[in-house]
């Protein structure tokens, strides 16, 4: 799989990885919830948008939820049209123009081609040198986990997706692509760059991290998965967590709490048709990035701020 079919199955790609599970953990199941508003019902659930191909994260009370309804709503509906994000990517994510290493010190460039190098990407730093910082930083991240073998087509959206489609309910998106690679593309160059010379200088323990990332998401650990990810963003990428955590946040509890009144005119792209439930009985499941459901800034803590009675299944 090349790097920008890698970059394009998501921007929070970062979050996949398999893990090898504990027999403790084996009892577990991913976090879930239920929010019931005056005409709807939304269930929301934690994606991992990379995962191993035999890694099962179904339970009965996800397959329950997922039966129960009548739409699925992810962050992008076309997470896996490849030929359509690429041309997105080209503009957004690469410059041949101004080459990576004009950008960077002589020892940022030699600490990412050892980097690059380690991940498996032919070439090292002179494969990168086409892209944007922040386009690099992705590919960095995103390349070592399909080199291990894990599969975007694995993770949860892709699972979900073509069994809501199967079954003519419509797949939405809160966002698009280009929304989200303009996350990344609209940032400072300093940040861009502080952003990739900081992935350079976690490379070492990255797939370590994303393992316990996982673990935690697969024990439904809602405080573990808020340190392992948010708490780093936090600290690290403050203007970064803004921009892709809590602005995005607050932007699909906004989304939710429309859905909960029963308003079928909320935006979003329908990937399958044939939908006629009428509003009062809608239902609908939601599948964001793990991570964006967790911590004081995360959904289910927004929609409780809105009034709603948020459960944990």
């Amino acid at each position: 799989m090349s790097i920008l079919r890698s970059a394009s199955m998501r921007l929070s790609a970062a979050l996949g990885i398999a893990v090898l599970l504990s027999s403790a953990a084996a009892v577990a199941e991913p976090a879930l919830w239920v929010v019931k508003g005056p005409h709807a019902t939304v269930y929301l659930f934690g994606s991992v948008h990379v995962l191993a191909k035999d890694l099962e994260w179904r339970s009965p009370k996800i397959d329950a939820a997922i039966n129960n309804s009548q739409e699925l709503w992810l962050e992008i509906a076309d997470a896996d049209d490849a030929k359509a994000a690429t041309p997105i990517i080209m503009e957004l994510g690469m410059d041949s123009a101004h080459p990576l290493s004009t950008r960077l010190s002589k020892d940022q460039v030699a600490r990412l081609d050892t980097a690059a190098k380690a991940a498996g990407i032919p070439g090292g730093e002179g494969s990168l040198e086409p892209m944007r910082p922040w386009m690099a930083a992705l590919s960095l991240s995103v390349f070592p986990l399909l080199q291990a073998g894990y599969d975007p087509a694995s993770g949860v959206e892709m699972k979900l997706k073509p069994e809501f489609v199967g079954k003519g309910k419509p797949v939405k998106g809160f966002e698009t692509a280009a929304q989200q690679f303009h996350y990344f593309a609209d940032l400072p160059q300093k940040t861009e760059v502080e952003y990739l010379d900081t992935t350079v200088k976690e490379f070492d323990g990255g797939v370590d991290k994303f393992k316990k990332i996982v673990a935690a998401w697969y024990a439904g650990d809602e405080d573990a998965l808020d340190g392992l990810f948010d708490n780093e963003w936090r600290t690290e990428f403050p203007d970064l967590y803004q921009t892709l955590v809590v602005k995005r946040n607050h932007a699909f509890a906004d989304q939710i709490d429309k859905l909960l009144k029963g308003d079928t005119t909320a935006k979003g792209d329908t990937t399958a048709k044939g939908d006629t439930t009428a509003k009062g009985d809608r239902s609908s499941f939601v599948a964001v990035g793990a991570g964006h459901l967790v911590g004081p800034d995360g959904v289910p803590a927004l929609l409780t701020k809105l009034g709603y009675s948020v459960q944990r299944q």
